[in-house]
């Protein structure tokens, strides 16, 4: 019989790498010990473990079979860590042997590490987990927020609440990095008169690490120790810290732990002053100038823009970024105008501010979009950093659309659907279409089957937290047991959910509102809406939005077929872009530089319903699902807003419900 302190051990393992995540049967392992516990832990099997007591974990322990599903699980990820001749292995070049270092503000890895806030964290998650079953040898670099970005609220009027999170390191799956003292390793960035203090903790993502720099460990000045607090919190000169932190702290990290990367990869320009960091190393080491050492640096670095939306792009006041970055200058050797220099367009006006993303574009040898319309957008946006280039198609930022990682959002019955008729090594083979034509051996009631069980699993959590929400507000006793039956299975239900920035349009559906009751309505043909997403607590706009929303979900004709879902986060989007029938997009044309979110859905048999933005109008075919054919952002958004309103209702009439209800 097995030793139990080793299958606990081997347990242990398991929850402490984030592999489990995207291995379905470690999910089914923890979830079966308590499911209604499992669900509560918010599936953080860290503290699941702590809630669940060790004399219930020891019982379920003793059953063999459960003794032989955790053997089962750590074998398979040891064999996973240990694999050999992987795709990185084989395709890299000598540098690429050596760590890519990645960084970005937000790492979106799984609902219970939640240090995110919205697309650009989902989309590093993903690259981290896609570079883990790859083999590529890759270390994120982020920041650990310990209040991360804030759980939402809505009251019965509709209005948003922000409330801090708390991360207490000790209940998530994280590492801290030591000295050989045994204390925390600490790395120091200068500040006038004083220094940013960090430790390191770590995550393991299958093969990958990720570093996460901690502020709180500095006790000696309020500040910086709350500096790592919060995502996107505070302004303009936290944000400033935050990404001296995040660039020159995280250079530092990787040089604390013993890593020599082979390419910098900056992932949006929060992190651009990690070229400068790298440049400073490498002036020293060879005793050069700086400006030769950039170059050399320039050339090991990458950098993806992920926005044309011009306020994502952060810009600082020269002289609040030179009162800051004043005692990091001197140790780079140059003075205030040369420094500044290199986050303006115009080097020569002084009054321009510092922007972050000319700083990563000068400090990188390739720069991309995340779309092939986000990469002529952005030429287009960027075009002034490049007089000599005669042509827009000569400016040198090209585009690599963004893509997902499958195993994180593929539901469970979708998963085995593909072993039956790909084979057990799909996931090994998702890159050749010749796999995915065998999709056509899978009957249609085999599809619909799968479809209506993770549909139903999507209706029953929409069910819970309706009734736990209206629980909280004091709603009658009629109320809640209403929507105990909210949404019915046999209707089309569609999906909205994405960060409520006002360019998404998430009310846009609900523009010509008489013909949208009469269509959702309908006896016969009837039509389900949910909602769901998160406005930033600085954005009254978008709150806004969010409220008219809610509200209209409360009109006695919508309250059957409108929902509005609090507290988005990746457990929501997974249960969203599983169980919806229609996936919703509509964005204004072209400032959705990429949106991956229907890229989840389609794998879960889920249909794209879309304004050819982003990835859409490369993948959409005119069979695949359906579009909404916007033309680009003009001065009249007014009439644009119309016009596109009026064509989504044309084809959610005329074509999507017609072809939803010939059953």
């Amino acid at each position: 019989m097995a030793n139990s302190s080793d299958i606990r051990q081997k347990l242990d393992e398991l929850a402490r790498n984030l592999w489990w995540t995207w291995n379905p049967e470690i999910i089914d392992l923890f979830r079966d010990m308590d499911p209604d516990l499992w669900r509560e832990a918010n599936h953080n099997p860290i503290i699941f473990f702590k809630r669940l007591g060790d004399t219930r974990v020891t019982a379920f322990l003793a059953d063999e079979i459960n003794i032989a599903r955790v053997e089962r699980g750590h074998n398979q990820l040891t064999r996973y860590l240990s694999a050999e001749s992987l795709w990185g292995d084989t395709h890299a070049g000598p540098l690429a042997r050596r760590p890519v270092a990645y960084f970005c503000a937000e790492f979106g890895l799984h609902e219970s590490l939640p240090i995110y806030s919205g697309g650009l964290g989902i989309l590093a998650g993903d690259h981290l987990k896609s570079a883990s079953d790859l083999g590529v040898p890759l270390i994120g670099i982020g920041l650990f927020y310990r209040e991360g970005y804030f759980r939402q609220r809505i009251d019965a009027q509709g209005r948003q609440h922000a409330e801090p999170l708390h991360n207490d390191p000790a209940l998530l799956p994280l590492e801290l990095i030591r000295d050989a003292a045994g204390g925390p390793r600490i790395i120091e960035v200068p500040l006038s008169g004083s220094a940013i203090r960090a430790q390191i903790w770590q995550a393991q993502v299958g093969r990958v690490r990720l570093l996460l720099l901690d502020a709180a460990a500095d006790d000696a000045h309020p500040e910086l120790r709350d500096l790592t607090s919060r995502l996107y919190g505070g302004g303009e000169r936290m944000r400033l810290l935050q990404e001296l932190l995040l660039g020159v702290g995280g250079m530092r990290a990787l040089e604390a732990i013993g890593s020599e990367p082979g390419v910098i990869h900056l992932n949006e320009g929060h992190s651009a002053f990690a070229v400068l960091e790298l440049a400073h190393r490498w002036a020293k080491r060879d005793n050069v100038s700086l400006w030769e050492a950039f170059s050399e640096a320039a050339a090991r670095t990458v950098f993806t823009t992920h926005t044309p939306v011009p306020a994502g792009h952060d810009r600082f006041d020269p002289d609040m970024f030179d009162s800051i970055m004043g005692e990091y200058r001197k140790q780079l050797g140059i003075d205030r105008e040369a420094l500044l220099s290199l986050g303006r367009v115009n080097t020569a006006n002084q009054r321009e501010s510092f922007c972050m993303t000319v700083l990563a574009l000068k400090g990188s040898r390739k720069a991309n979009g995340v779309s092939a319309l986000h990469g002529r957008v952005s030429r287009r946006m960027w075009k002034v950093l490049y007089p000599l280039c005669h042509s827009e198609n000569q400016i040198p930022i090209g585009h690599i659309t963004n893509g997902v990682h499958m195993l994180s959002w593929l539901a469970p019955e979708m998963y085995d659907l593909f072993v039956r008729h790909f084979g057990w090594d799909w996931p090994q083979h998702i890159c050749y279409p010749e796999m995915w034509a065998k999709i056509e051996q899978v009957s249609d009631r085999e599809l619909w089957d799968v479809r209506r069980i993770v549909k139903t699993r999507l209706i029953r959590l929409v069910r819970r937290r309706l009734v736990r929400q209206r629980r909280r507000w004091r709603a009658p006793a009629a109320e809640i047991e209403r929507l105990g039956q909210v949404l019915d299975p046999d209707a089309l239900l569609i999906g909205f959910a994405r960060r409520f920035a006002t360019y998404k349009r998430a009310g846009l559906i609900f523009q010509d509102l008489e013909r949208l009751k009469r269509l959702i309505t309908h006896a016969e043909r009837p039509v389900q809406l949910v909602f769901a997403g998160k406005a930033h607590p600085a954005d009254q706009p978008g709150q806004d939005v969010i409220r008219e929303i809610c509200q209209l979900a409360h009109d006695p004709e919508l309250s059957h077929h409108v929902v509005f879902l609090e507290d988005y986060n990746i457990r929501v989007t997974r249960h969203l872009v599983q169980g919806v029938d229609l996936w919703l997009n509509t964005p204004r044309r072209p400032l959705e530089a990429s949106g991956t979110s229907g890229m989840k859905a389609v794998p879960n048999g889920v249909l794209n319903f879309s304004v050819l933005d982003g990835w859409w109008p490369e993948a959409y075919d005119g069979h695949n699902g359906f579009a909404i054919e916007s033309t680009s952002l003009g001065a009249d958004t007014e009439r644009i807003d119309r016009r596109d309103a009026v064509q989504m209702m044309d084809t959610l009439e005329n074509e999507i419900l017609p072809l939803y209800y010939a059953r």
